[in-house]
């Protein structure tokens, strides 16, 4: 449906040429600050018309909190959230020939065949429209994980057709063994990626390919697909809910509910398959000491007494985080409107020839990144709020005789 998450839910509304888009965001909790300031760098990463390479819908994304806070702080009641659609073009999509065809990849069709009647111009829902609730909920959901406990997360532009920021090879067939990777996940923030711009691959070189291939498509009236990866770091240890709700499975949920999204692989991911188990597995190590408060973390935040060497795991090992940097890698496809005329069937079974109008990215794959960013906020934040719940509900009961406290095991006491 149109709601994501248990504890922290986020329901989105909104079509994309609709007056309006946004979100009822339910679960924060009360007393954090929060204003329209601490949403919009997102919301303003994501908009359309940033580059000759995105699409030329020019729409400024401006956020206003409808409910929910008062004197800039959150009430613990559900904050509303709305942005403006400025720049609406329904008569893109009001001819004849876009009134007859189902647009070849697109949800036109299936839409219509779920629910008898669809929107007429633009995607409807299935529009990236529809992620812009999302990265304000997801806004809000990263300030408080950065103030409660210092997490940050970061994704960019792994590859963009054939062109890899870190192409596979014999000896390293997935970038969890390339020691180039593993430093630059560690380091790797936002404004370094969006030093990057229009494509976000933190490479100059590859940036540069990249987004030439993009151009190229764009002038053949073409698309192209890639992939964006994910960074996730000083995520405490112990958030997930096996066996169904398992954290990578939560995260596969959450970038597979993204448009255009094709696959999605955490830490080896399938290349991990290609290697020997003693290589793979990851040996645990004596974790290097932090110091309390770092990151703007609180100084009660507990952390984790070991760590791993390697990271082929991703961060997770039996769906429950181990308080090593979680990574991930989504796929995107290409996307499905492009101005090239295509032989196909109309919506009343003749073969015919579309050729699209409207605006349209040539490749999503630079504006998914804070979608990307956003719907990992959004897993991290409900698993920290259930693992919240279970560690203080347990911490109203006497010390069992004979068994270490979790508290103890995680200060290492």
């Amino acid at each position: 449906m149109s709601t994501f998450g248990t504890h922290f839910r986020v329901t989105t509304y909104g079509e994309s040429h609709c007056l309006s888009v946004g979100c009822i965001v339910d679960g924060c909790p009360p007393g954090m600050a929060l204003t329209e300031d601490d949403i919009q760098p997102q919301m303003t990463r994501r908009r359309p018309g940033q580059s000759a390479i995105t699409t030329p819908r020019n729409e400024k994304d401006r956020v206003e909190i409808q409910s929910g806070t008062e004197f800039g702080i959150t009430l613990g009641t559900p904050i509303g959230l709305r942005v403006m659609n400025e720049n609406q073009r329904k008569q893109d999509y009001g001819n004849k020939t876009m009134d007859l065809y189902p647009r070849p990849s697109h949800a036109d069709w299936t839409y219509l065949e779920k629910y008898g009647v669809k929107a007429s111009s633009g995607g409807g829902r299935s529009s990236a429209r529809e992620t812009i609730g999302r990265v304000a909920a997801g806004a809000i959901a990263e300030k408080y994980l950065r103030e409660a406990y210092g997490i940050e997360i970061v994704a960019f532009t792994a590859s963009i057709g054939q062109e890899f920021l870190f192409p596979p090879t014999p000896t390293h067939p997935t970038a969890a063994t390339n020691p180039e990777f593993l430093k630059m996940i560690q380091t790797i923030d936002r404004k370094t990626v969006d030093n990057f711009l229009p494509v976000r691959c933190p490479n100059k070189e590859g940036s540069e390919r990249m987004e030439q291939l993009v151009a190229d498509f764009k002038a053949r009236e073409d698309s192209i697909g890639g992939t964006v990866t994910c960074v996730i770091r000083n995520c405490p240890s112990g958030l997930g809910e096996p066996c169904f709700d398992k954290l990578e499975a939560t995260l596969a949920h959450a970038m597979l509910s993204i448009p255009a999204t094709k696959g999605f692989e955490i830490g080896s991911g399938f290349g991990g398959c290609q290697v020997p188990g003693s290589i793979h597995n990851d040996p645990f190590i004596k974790a290097p000491a932090v110091p309390p408060g770092q990151n703007g973390a609180s100084s009660q935040v507990p952390r984790p007494r070991l760590t791993t060497k390697t990271n082929n795991s991703g961060g997770i090992q039996g769906g429950i985080s181990n308080g090593a940097p979680i990574y991930f890698t989504v796929g995107f496809k290409p996307p499905a409107t492009i101005g090239q005329a295509q032989t196909t069937a109309t919506y009343d079974e003749e073969e015919g020839v579309l050729e699209a109008k409207g605006r349209h990215d040539p490749c999503v794959v630079p504006r998914a990144v804070p979608i990307v960013e956003s719907m990992a906020a959004l897993v991290v934040m409900d698993a920290v709020l259930a693992q919240q719940a279970r560690q203080t509900a347990r911490s109203l009961l006497s010390p069992l005789k004979g068994i270490v406290p979790v508290q103890q095991v995680q200060q290492g006491v």
